[in-house]
Parts: structure tokens; C-alpha cells; sequence
């Protein structure tokens, strides 16, 4: 209910302002230009995260410091703590980092979000900043309209800076002309009693906003217009750092189990940092003197000192927070816990794809390999089991005639009643994640998915193969007739070996290996083949088996062939990076992508 009031009352609240004063129509247009700069600025830096951002992102934060600085800079950078929020989550979800170096990242990001104040303080208030912005607006709309990736990346960014300078011109402009009228001044609350109330408007108007930065910038054009009192600026400036913490919490919401843990360990040390500054205020307003008067600041330039206390506030936390890191993962991993598999039920479900992963391209191509690789694994068992074997048997060191020999021994074998309660769900979930990334992909990476589309087309036909070769698997296995029965157990060696090369180029990194397991299996499934081989017909000349079961023994071997030739090709596109990489695919294979889900 709450949600569904809360835009209302915001869109009623503001009516009623901008009905009431022209001067307030001002103030909060400009905070409407802000906004619409830094969605323009993310929606910039988004097309440029499927390469330079990525590999940076996974190459420098395998260590606190430097995790940290990665969030500094890069929301120096993107002057927007929020999207290295998001970005952060994404790959956590996807697995690309842990959650140390993710917390690092959120850590580093929040001392980032001090440059902007730097910029607005020492730039923005004492300059006709809209000069500036004109030209950005004029080059990057000519930018957007080009068919370039890269340069409508940059046509973003120039015209979030632009709209970014312009909202802070219009908001200065307002308060300066609100203050003809009203002088929002007298309503300042002195004391601890003021700390709080003011704290809690910078935490209601981030909210609103869903932008710290946002809070920040208002509150430096309120101070310089004298609408607002210094003090009561430093407690705006705590809350707006508490209520960023909601954009964390949003974005982790329907995330993986880690970034539920980042959300949380983002909302624990803001609030915690915040409640501190909130009983040490009087220490921190004496120490951002002190540090204002070593670097030269006048002691009436409200602005700069503002600026001087939000980065010694939040440097000071981080440092405070560092040496109770582990403590804090430990109590979050008891908080939220992943969810255990029950042994005892069949049921599978997703282990690795999650919403955040759809904000970044290369995030969602990474949890849709490793949830097929998933996939792949119960479609193993199944398929052992379906050839009335043991998985650990095959993946083992035994001899191939004493996997043979050492058969599944459950009563009950059901290929398709194991597809329908362990692999239809979570096929299913692939088909309708791919779907949805794709909507914000290019067509390079929308090549890449429908490949791995196929890849579990391959996984379920190879499943479906089986289920049509383990009636006679079960009646031939045991029967009297010792030649049918070799041949079945020939046709179980073969596909034996199969598996196990395949299982070899998942757990190899070796490509050079993975190309001699891949060639083991071509020449292997062909020279399987019992019509090319001669075997059949001598034993059918010799009247050592039936019409009847040479001729399943002839449609068996062809769905053997189809449970080697299919997980063939899945392990082409998923294990064989390079491989991958050189598949195009034909008409009829991308025919084959729209498919059912219970086909």
C-alpha cells in the first residue's frame, strides 16, 4: 500500500510547490535536469561496460586496497556511486568477484562520491556553469543520433555532464531568487535536535531522489545562497549518505545470495558511519576547522568546508569499518545463507542466473554459460542413469567393463519423469533469461546467445535420445541372447568413453587438450556406428540375432549416436572458447532456437 502511495504523494506534494512559487519551479527543475544528466551519464558508461570496464573490474580488485581504489576512481570517474553500486552486484551475482573485493569496491566508491562536492564547491558555485553545458548538449545530441555504439556512448555522456552543469545552474539560480522572497534561513534548527531533524530530510529527499549526489549538490546550492545553515548542511550531508543505501538495497533485491550480502553490507556501514557522525558531529565540524585552515579555506567559505567535512567523514569511516571486514562478511553469511540442496528431493532449480546480472551484457552471457554448465551436470546423471550406470563410475578411474559391470541398481529408471522434475524448469528459466538480455545487447553478443540457446537445445535432445534408448537398454542388458547383449554393452563402452572425454574438456583449461578429447569422440561415435561397421550383418547372416532386434538394435544406435553427437556440439560452443568463437550459425539452427519448452 505504501508503495503504491508513495508517487502520488510525491506528484501532489510537488504540484502543489510549483502552483504555489515560481522560484520553487525553478529550484526543482533544476534538480529534474540533474536527474535526467546522470541517467544520461549511466546510460553513457553502460555502453561502454561490455569490454574496457569489465576487465578492469576483474583484474584490479584482488586485493582490499585496491578494490577501493577501483571505487574511487571509477566514481570519480562516473560521478555516480549508484551505477558502480549496480555494476558491482551484477558481477558479484555473476560470480566475476567476491564479496570481499565487492565490499572494497562499495567502500572506495563512497569516498568517490566526495569529488563531486570538490567540483560543485570550488567550480560550479563561482562560475556561469551553463556556458559550459551548452556546447556538451550541442555536440552530444549530434552524437546520439549516429549509428556508432561508441559514439552514442560518448553523445551520453557529454549530454549527462551537460544536463548535470545545467541542473546545478538552475539550482543555484533558484535558491538565489527564492531568497527574495522567503528566507528558509529562520526555519534552521540549532543543536543535536537540528542534527537529527536535518538528518532525516537528507535521508527522505535521497530517497526521493534515489541520489546522494543529487542531495549533496542541493544542499551546496542552498548553503551558497544562505538558505540553509552550515550546521544544518552537515546533517543534510550524513543523511543523504544514509538514504543512498536505498538504491543499494533495491538493486540487490532480486540479485543472487552475494549481492543480497553487498546490499546489506552497504547498508550497515552507511547507517553505522552515519550514527556516529551524528553523536561526534561537534568532533568532526572541529577537525574539518582544523584541516580547512592547513589547506587555506576561508573560515566563512561554508561550501568548501562542507566539502572538507564530507570527505573526512567518509574517509574516517572506512578506515574505522577495514579491520571488522571479516567480522561483518561472517554475520552476513549468517544472515543470508544460501539456499542447500535437499538430497532427498529431485527437484532442481537455478543456481547462477539472478535480475542483476541483466543490468551488464557480459554479466548475463557469464551466469547463462555457468547455469548451462549447471544444466549439463544433472543431464550427465541422467543420462548414466538412463544407460543404467553410475555417474561417479564413469567420471572414475575404473576400467570401462567394470563401469559396465557395475550397474545402476535402483529399481526404478525414468528419463523422462527426471526431465520433467530436474531439467524442464530450469531449461525453461535459461530460454526466458536469454530472451530478456538480449533487449539490451548488440548484435555481437545476441550472436553469443543464441549459441548457447543451442547448447541446451543440444543438452535436452541428447536427454530426449536417451529416453527413447533406455526401454531396450533395460530389456537387451539382461537378456540370454549373449550377442544382443554385447552389443548393447558395446554401445554403452562407446558412450562411456564419450562422456568421459567430454567431462575432460569441462574440467581441462588446456585448449590444446580439449581439441584431442574432441577429436576422440568424432572418430569414435563414427567408428560406433553398427550399419558402417559390418558387425550387424555377420551376426544376422549367422542367425545370432532376431530381425527384431537387429532392427532396435539399428534405431538404438542411431539415438547413441545422438546423445554423443549432441553433447558434441554443447561442448563445441560451451567448453571450446575458441571454437565458440568460430561457429556461425545457419538458418536452420537458429530455426531450431524457437522451440517450446517442453520439447
Amino acid at each position: 500500500m505504501l508503495k503504491k502511495l508513495f508517487l502520488p504523494t510525491i506528484f501532489i506534494v510537488l504540484a502543489y510547490g510549483l502552483w504555489l512559487s515560481t522560484d520553487f519551479k525553478i529550484i526543482v527543475f533544476g534538480v529534474a535536469i540533474f536527474l535526467f544528466g546522470m541517467v544520461s551519464l549511466e546510460e553513457g558508461f553502460k555502453t561502454f561496460s561490455g569490454g574496457a570496464l569489465e576487465t578492469l573490474l576483474h583484474k584490479s580488485t584482488n586485493k582490499l586496497y585496491k578494490s577501493i581504489n577501483f571505487g574511487i576512481i571509477t566514481t570519480t570517474l562516473m560521478q555516480s556511486s549508484s551505477l558502480i553500486s549496480v555494476l558491482t552486484i551484477s558481477f558479484l551475482g555473476a560470480g566475476l568477484i567476491s564479496l570481499y573485493q565487492g565490499i572494497g569496491i562499495i567502500l572506495g566508491a563512497n569516498i568517490g562520491t566526495t569529488t563531486g562536492a570538490w567540483l560543485m564547491a570550488g567550480f560550479g558555485l563561482k562560475v556561469n556553469i551553463s556556458s559550459y553545458a551548452m556546447p556538451m548538449l550541442i555536440f552530444g545530441v549530434l552524437l546520439l543520433f549516429q549509428n556508432s555504439k561508441v559514439l552514442k556512448g560518448f553523445g551520453y555522456i557529454l549530454t549527462g555532464l551537460g544536463f548535470l552543469f545545467l541542473g546545478i545552474h538552475y539550482m543555484k539560480e533558484g535558491f538565489e531568487t527564492f531568497k527574495q522572497s522567503i528566507d528558509l534561513a529562520q526555519f534552521a534548527i540549532p543543536g543535536f535536535k537540528g542534527i537529527v531533524i536535518f538528518a532525516g530530510v537528507g535521508v527522505l529527499a535521497t530517497v526521493v531522489m534515489q541520489s546522494s549526489h543529487a542531495t549533496l549538490i542541493l544542499t551546496l546550492a542552498a548553503l551558497a545562497a544562505g538558505q540553509i545553515t552550515y550546521e544544518n548542511s552537515l546533517a543534510l550531508t550524513v543523511g543523504a549518505n544514509i538514504g543512498t543505501t536505498i538504491t543499494a538495497i533495491l538493486g540487490a533485491l532480486s540479485s543472487s545470495v552475494n549481492g543480497k550480502r553487498l546490499a546489506g553490507a552497504h547498508f550497515v556501514f552507511n547507517v553505522l558511519t552515519g550514527i556516529v557522525a551524528i553523536f561526534m558531529m561537534h568532533q568532526l565540524e572541529l577537525a574539518t576547522d582544523f584541516t580547512s585552515a592547513l589547506m587555506g579555506i576561508n573560515d566563512n567559505d561554508y561550501t568548501m568546508k562542507l566539502a572538507v567535512f564530507n570527505t573526512i567523514f567518509k574517509v574516517l569511516g572506512v578506515i574505522v569499518f577495514i579491520p571488522f571486514l571479516n567480522k561483518l562478511i561472517a554475520l552476513l553469511k549468517t544472515v543470508f545463507k544460501s539456499k542447500e540442496k535437499n538430497e532427498d528431493e529431485n527437484l532442481e532449480s537455478i543456481e547462477h542466473l539472478n535480475e542483476s546480472a541483466l543490468e551488464i551484457p557480459m554479466t548475463a552471457l557469464v551466469v547463462l554459460t555457468k547455469e548451462t554448465k549447471h544444466l549439463y551436470e544433472i543431464a550427465f546423471k541422467i543420462i548414466a542413469n538412463g544407460l543404467i550406470l553410475k555417474k561417479r563410475n564413469i567420471l572414475s578411474d575404473m576400467e570401462v567393463v567394470d563401469v559396465i559391470n557395475d550397474e545402476y541398481i535402483k529399481k526404478e529408471i525414468n528419463v523422462n519423469r527426471e526431465y520433467i522434475s530436474r531439467v524442464e524448469g530450469i531449461y525453461g528459466e535459461i530460454l526466458d533469461f536469454s530472451t530478456r538480455a538480449q533487449l539490451s545487447m548488440d548484435s555481437e553478443d545476441i550472436e553469443k546467445i543464441y549459441k548457447i540457446k543451442l547448447a541446451n537445445r543440444y543438452i535436452v535432445a541428447a536427454i530426449k535420445a536417451t529416453q527413447h534408448l533406455e526401454k531396450n537398454m533395460k530389456i537387451y542388458t539382461k537378456s540370454h541372447n549373449k550377442y544382443i547383449k554385447m552389443q548393447y554393452n558395446s554401445m554403452r563402452e562407446n558412450l562411456v568413453k564419450t562422456l568421459r572425454n567430454i567431462d575432460k574438456m569441462y574440467k581441462t583449461n588446456n585448449s590444446e587438450k580439449s581439441m584431442i578429447f574432441l577429436e576422440k569422440i568424432k572418430l569414435r561415435t563414427k567408428r560406433s556406428d553398427v550399419l558402417t561397421n559390418g558387425t550387424l550383418d555377420q551376426q544376422i547372416r549367422q542367425n545370432l540375432i532376431t530381425h527384431h532386434m537387429a532392427t532396435n538394435l539399428i534405431n538404438d544406435n542411431t539415438y547413441a549416436q545422438e546423445i554423443a553427437e549432441n553433447l558434441l556440439k554443447m561442448a563445441q560452443i560451451i567448453f571450446l572458447e575458441d571454437i565458440a568463437e568460430d561457429i556461425m550459425l545457419d538458418d536452420d539452427d537458429v530455426n531450431k532456437i524457437n522451440y517450446t519448452k517442453g520439447d
